[in-house]
């Protein structure tokens, strides 16, 4: 078969609909994590550092925490220190004490962070207080090498690194958990039936009234009060079959590698399409013109472009009433089509109203 383009396809066709937990389909309101961010300075590099007005002033502040100040007109040698942004992900419930990992990312023209160690620096929450405090040394899986002549080697990136448990909970974040009368489930994938169908599984265990569906995303469970008792309750609905509904007919389309996911709900309605390839060459060949010398004449460069138009044959096919995405892309693959061309295609079907799902170009 000539000119096939292989088209990476999700099809669910014929495949039964797996029941899955609570737990995995959806999250209880209030239980997350919180972004923590922090500024500081990593120090004992081996020359990869840098020398920036910043990194000074940080350099110099860390020293005025320690009763020692300079003179604004002294400028230190600092190329072993580098500035560096600090984040973490603080996960829901933990608590004060407790140890956590950090990022640890360059900010100016370090050129590796190897072997360095990082000092005491704040992570702050959106709210501007301090919840973490990281400090250790740093791993960092790249390497970077350079030469006398200019030449340089990089392997993975030497400018980011992390350390394991290198921070410490300094504050907790206060949950809604043992709150209220009610715990909430936020279904990652919004769905009327898929919420309908959890709230009437939980029911179905627990009695009648206990789940209502509040929309699309959300179902509000009745639980106890006391938190142990909270615990074992939900621990009990997190495990709960539900078996999720069928998404939308979708046809997800990668414009930029080519990649097309098809739902198996996904159906054509009467269409006739034809495929055309047009390929047009340009060749550019510059012809140096030189004139007899006794002519007086001057040498000068003419173009000569030669211009070649071919379009292949292609064939029309016919597509009957509810044929699917499948019996599509083969007929389209059986012509030879790019997917570039496949992308084109369903455009134009969307266009006609002959394609029944939703297109989304990503």
């Amino acid at each position: 078969m000539k000119n096939v383009w292989w088209l990476l396809l999700g099809l669910l066709l014929c495949q039964p609909v797996q029941a899955e937990r609570i737990k995995d389909i959806a999250d209880i309101q209030g239980v997350r994590e919180n972004q923590l961010i922090g500024y500081g300075l990593v120090v004992g590099l081996p020359g990869t550092g840098e020398k920036t007005r910043y990194t000074e002033q940080t350099f110099k502040t860390m020293l005025k925490n320690f009763g020692i100040n300079l003179p604004e007109s002294v400028r230190p040698k600092i190329k072993n220190s580098a500035v560096v942004a600090v984040h973490a992900d603080m996960p829901a419930f933990i608590k004060p004490g407790q140890m956590i990992d950090v990022t640890v990312s360059s900010l100016g023209e370090a050129k590796s962070l190897r072997g360095g160690s990082l000092l005491q620096t704040f992570l702050r929450g959106v709210d501007g207080n301090v919840y973490a405090i990281a400090q250790g040394s740093l791993v960092v899986s790249g390497f970077s090498a350079d030469g006398m002549d200019g030449s340089k080697v990089v392997n993975n990136t030497p400018t980011v690194g992390r350390i394991p448990n290198g921070a410490i909970i300094e504050r907790e974040v206060a949950s809604p958990f043992a709150a209220g009368d009610y715990l909430t489930f936020n279904l990652r994938s919004a769905d009327f039936d898929t919420a309908k169908r959890t709230a009437d599984a939980i029911n179905n265990l627990l009695g009648p009234g206990i789940a209502k569906p509040l929309d699309a995303a959300s179902i509000q469970v009745s639980a106890p009060r006391d938190p142990s008792q909270r615990v074992s309750f939900l621990a009990t609905l997190e495990n709960i079959q539900v078996e999720p509904a069928d998404e939308s007919a979708k046809v997800i389309v990668n414009s930029r590698t080519g990649t097309i996911v098809v739902g198996k709900d996904v159906r054509l309605l009467p269409a006739a399409i034809t495929h055309g390839g047009l390929t047009v060459t340009i060749a550019e060949n510059a012809q140096v013109s030189q004139p007899n010398a006794l002519a007086g004449g001057n040498t000068a460069v003419t173009p000569n472009s030669t211009i070649d138009v071919s379009q292949e044959n292609r064939r029309m096919f016919l597509f009957n009433p509810g044929t699917t995405l499948d019996e599509l892309v083969r007929a389209v693959n059986m012509v030879g089509a790019a997917p570039s061309d496949v992308l084109a295609i369903l455009e134009a079907l969307k266009v006609a109203g002959a394609l029944h799902g939703e297109l989304i170009v990503i």
